[in-house]
């Protein structure tokens, strides 16, 4: 339902004539009670004086008519007057309203004060008094907050003088929240007998149930009554309309319907403010202006000041404003009650008015120290300031909106603070900032920014750090393409440190595209951090002079934030595929900090990714799970440059493999990319990690091709490194399942040659390891060598994998002692996800090598060994009589994934069933002779 829909339905409601319908008196029993022993003394000539007070629309009129109806019903004469908005200045209003009912005995009174002259004492007071001894009265005054001066005194007058033996009863409806009643009242009452005071409350969301219950005719979902009494405050004259507006739209009372009667309950209460608001005098209206704006900010006697009040006593508009409903007292505070009264208030309110006094709540809050959100808040809706003190609060309240991660908010802030006067370069760094924070909410927006500020002009050090600031921002981000283009354009004019920088990351994001021939060349030892950082990537990519990548890269790391960013994540890399893995995570673990006290997400979340990258690697999976969330918390994934999107998606996907979330690591691998995805550096990686996917589902003829075109386009890059990614290990192991040992062992080769080119420790022990598992013979390592784990070795999760998948091997063979060592070295390598795949497959190990020897593990045929290693494992299960089913739960597979592995063994073997396979596994003395 629209908001207008809502008015048009409200609009004819009140046509239809229920403006003055009482709604019906729920949960006001109690008070009831009171008041029928009130009525009921009048007839015992006892008097009595009653105040109902509440919010307004809470009923408190309401119940003083039900008490009139009451006492006429019970031949009590009642005498009825109100106070209102329009005669609250006219003296003797409500006297004038009495003395009109009272009749023929009154007339010379109100002659007199038609005369419009003061009149002489308490005209109509002493014929009241006498008409009463002889007559129970009943006088109920409502909204008795807006009496005027001179009828409150006469009110005041008529309680003192009642006293045992004059049946007449005063009742006040008041609109308050003085738990005692009107102030005035107490000062009048001689007797605390005679007076009562009744306070009526909001309803439950049991009486709205029954109240929506007896208007819709159906009955009332409990969620519908306390969404109603939520959003109404329990106002039964709120309700009222609203669920008349309802019912006639044809709706039932059932949760389904909420947001309709929000809708009507938020227009309702909109236009019970609007109407209220057309009543108040100017000073309220201002001063309620002026709340609406600042209120939350400033105390009172400033929020006069705000609305150009100078004379006005505080304390009289304050009562008037509760009075009326729209504010509730706070100390030395006043708060409009709702929010939707807050607005309309400020809807009413032309649109320069509001301004302005935007404009200057913002002066008073900074002057009384209000905190820079609360001041950049008000900065919003004001026009430019043109003093220092309001770009310094937008910034402040940008700097705490990032600290929430509410990025929309913080580039409001410094949109806004960009139409305040400043000089140049405070108005570029400005541009800068909120380029960071664009690239989250707007991310195109923040592009064209970066492009901007990349060609800024300026001349000196700080216009230089800012346009390599601009550029190193727009690389981390990942539009490499747009990098290699911006430095190469912004090296026409720069020198020195500026010049060192652009070179640097144009040759970073060269690296993934066409060169530019006439930007000099990296020097082979350079000087300048950021293209020590570029060069040391460079070395470790290409697999050459790893002590001198070592050094350059710590070159870099050690300029601190006086390099650019990006170089320095690179040189990280670097380091770590050095081997220096632990100070290279340290290192990268300062970035972060640095980069979170920067609020500059692009970077952050592009750190973050890599972060989760080298945790997986070394085997800490819920490290990298946490790392992984962060960068997608720094930046949504919908906000990732299509260049840079492939390395989040790749982290992703291994993760969820490596701790068993089968399902959501195929479904990564379905997931689209956005176009334009497979250009960027971060293609192979994916390629990499769909490839882990392929293997773990024993497609191998999909996963070797996904490793060698992830190869493939490493290889174009010449980036050679294996340990930049193993993909030649991996593919190989892939081949035996196809028969394709040639393909395999050519791979091996290459990677063994690679990584003693490298000379890393953890490239040639991985290297040499993936040769054993495939029967290429290295006189270096061999399975039966059981080779130890290097200490601090960074691929600690492959390598483990390679030992885990040997191990299972030698059990299916039949070789406890060799299973047992790899086991053992296994067990060094630290595996921190209890529901891992590899956590899964030491368990099995460690109980198949506990439970006693047989002799049938005694050995195996050499036939064996044309099988994949886990078509040896469930080969294995099921000539030990396991069912289809057991080998599924053992082995944490699908019984379709059993069934097609156990088909592919008996083609490989050549047999046909279970008990062919029983016979063919029992060691005879051709195989032993064999084996031998």
């Amino acid at each position: 339902m629209t908001g207008l829909k809502a008015e048009q339905l409200y609009a004819g409601f009140i046509r239809a004539g229920h403006r003055r319908t009482d709604p019906p008196l729920l949960e006001r029993e109690e008070g009831q009670a009171q008041l029928r022993n009130v009525v009921a003394a009048l007839g015992e000539g006892r008097p009595a004086v009653v105040s109902v007070t509440g919010r307004p629309g809470f009923g408190h009129n309401a119940l003083l008519r039900w008490t009139a109806r009451l006492a006429e019903e019970r031949s009590v004469r009642v005498l009825s007057v109100s106070g209102s908005l329009a005669e609250r200045d006219l003296s003797h209003g409500a006297v004038t309203q009495l003395l009109t009912s009272l009749g023929e005995v009154a007339e010379p009174s109100l002659r007199a004060l038609r005369g419009h002259h003061e009149p002489d004492g308490l005209p109509g007071l002493p014929e009241l008094l006498h008409t009463a001894r002889r007559t129970p009265t009943l006088v109920t005054v409502e909204d008795a907050q807006w009496l005027d001066t001179a009828s409150l005194h006469w009110l005041q007058a008529l309680v003192r003088r009642l006293s045992t033996g004059i049946p007449l009863a005063l009742l006040i409806g008041n609109t308050g929240l003085d738990p005692h009643g009107p102030a005035w009242l107490a000062d009048a009452a001689p007797s605390a007998r005679l007076t009562r005071h009744l306070t009526v409350r909001p309803l439950s969301p049991r009486a709205v149930a029954a109240l929506a219950e007896h208007i819709c005719g159906t009955p009332c979902d409990e969620a519908f009554a306390a969404a109603a009494t939520q959003a109404s405050y329990g106002s039964p004259a709120v309700l009222h309309a609203a669920l008349h507006c309802f019912a006639a739209a044809g709706h039932r009372p059932t949760a389904d319907r909420i947001p309709q009667l929000r809708t009507l309950i938020t227009g309702i209460i909109g236009d019970r403010a609007g109407r209220a608001l057309r009543g108040l005098t100017d000073e309220a209206t201002a001063v309620l202006r002026a709340l609406a704006v600042g209120g939350d900010l400033l105390e009172f006697p400033l929020i006069c000041s705000l609305a150009g009040l100078r004379t006005v006593r505080d304390s009289r508009l304050r009562a008037a404003l509760e009075m009326a409903g729209f504010t509730i007292p706070d100390g030395s505070y006043e708060r409009i009650c709702l929010p939707v009264v807050q607005a309309r208030i400020l809807e009413d309110a032309p649109a320069a008015e509001r301004a302005a006094l935007h404009a200057r709540a913002a002066h008073l809050a900074y002057r009384a120290v209000a905190d820079d959100e609360d001041v950049a808040r008000l900065l919003l809706q004001a026009p430019p300031i043109g003093e220092p003190w309001a770009v310094h609060a937008l910034r402040g309240g940008f700097e705490a909106a990032m600290r929430r991660d509410e990025f929309a908010r913080a580039t409001a802030y410094l949109s806004r603070a960009l139409d305040e006067p400043q000089d140049p370069l405070q108005h570029a760094q400005i541009s800068l900032d909120l380029a960071g924070a664009e690239t989250v909410a707007a991310p195109e927006a923040g592009d064209r920014r970066l492009s901007t500020l990349v060609h800024a002009p300026g001349e000196g050090e700080p216009w230089a750090q800012l346009r390599v600031r601009a550029l190193d921002m727009g690389l981390a981000r990942g539009d490499d393409s747009w990098g290699r283009r911006a430095a190469a354009q912004a090296l026409a004019t720069p020198h020195g440190s500026e010049r060192d920088d652009l070179i640097a990351l144009h040759w970073y994001a060269a690296e993934i595209g066409p060169e530019v021939t006439d930007i000099p060349a990296l020097p082979e030892r350079p000087l300048a951090p950021a293209q020590a950082g570029i060069r040391a990537w460079q070395l470790a990519a290409r697999g050459r002079h790893r002590a001198r990548a070592a050094d350059l890269a710590r070159r870099a790391l050690e300029a601190g934030n006086a390099a650019p960013v990006v170089p320095r994540l690179v040189a990280a890399r670097a380091l770590w595929l050095t081997d220096a893995a632990t100070e290279a995570e340290d290192r990268l673990a300062a970035i972060i900090a640095e980069l979170r006290r920067r609020h500059c997400h692009p970077a952050l979340a592009r750190a973050l990714v890599l972060s989760a990258e080298l945790h997986l690697r070394g085997g800490r999976l819920d490290a990298a799970e946490r790392a992984a969330d962060a960068a997608e918390r720094a930046l949504p994934a919908a906000a990732w440059h299509p260049l840079a999107a492939p390395h989040l998606m790749a982290v992703r996907t291994v993760i969820a493999l490596e701790t068993s979330r089968r399902d959501e690591a195929r479904a990564l691998f379905d997931a689209p990319m956005p176009p334009g995805s497979e250009y960027g550096a971060h293609w192979s990686y994916l390629l990499y990690a769909r490839a882990r996917v392929a293997t773990d589902a024993e497609r191998w003829a999909e996963a070797v091709e996904l490793f060698k075109e992830s190869g493939r386009w490493l290889l174009s890059k010449q980036w050679v490194n294996p340990i930049v990614m193993p993909w030649r290990s991996l593919a190989a192991r892939a081949c035996l399942p196809l028969g394709d040992q040639e393909q395999a062992q050519r791979l091996i080769q290459e990677e063994i040659t690679l990584a003693r080119h490298w000379g890393a420790p953890s490239a040639l022990a991985l290297a040499h390891l993936c040769a054993g598992s495939l029967g290429h013979q290295e006189p270096a390592v061999g399975v039966g060598a059981s080779p130890r784990i290097p200490r601090g070795l960074p691929t600690r999760l492959t390598y483990a994998w390679v030992l885990a998948e040997l191990a299972t091997a030698e059990v299916t063979k039949g070789d406890r002692a060799t299973a047992a060592r790899l086991l053992t070295e296994l067990s060094r390598s630290t595996v921190t996800h209890s529901s891992s795949r590899l956590a899964e497959r030491v368990r099995w190990l460690t109980a198949r090598l506990e439970q006693p020897a047989t002799p049938d593990d005694a050995g195996l045929p050499k036939e064996w060994a044309a099988l994949s290693p886990a078509e040896r494992q469930t080969a294995e299960l099921a000539r030990r009589g396991l069912s289809n089913r057991e080998i599924a739960e053992q082995l944490s597979v699908s019984r379709r994934t059993v069934e097609l592995r156990l088909s592919s063994t008996y083609k490989k073997l050549h047999i046909t069933s279970r008990k062919e396979l029983r016979a063919r596994s029992q060691p005879t003395e051709r195989d032993v002779t064999d084996a031998v």
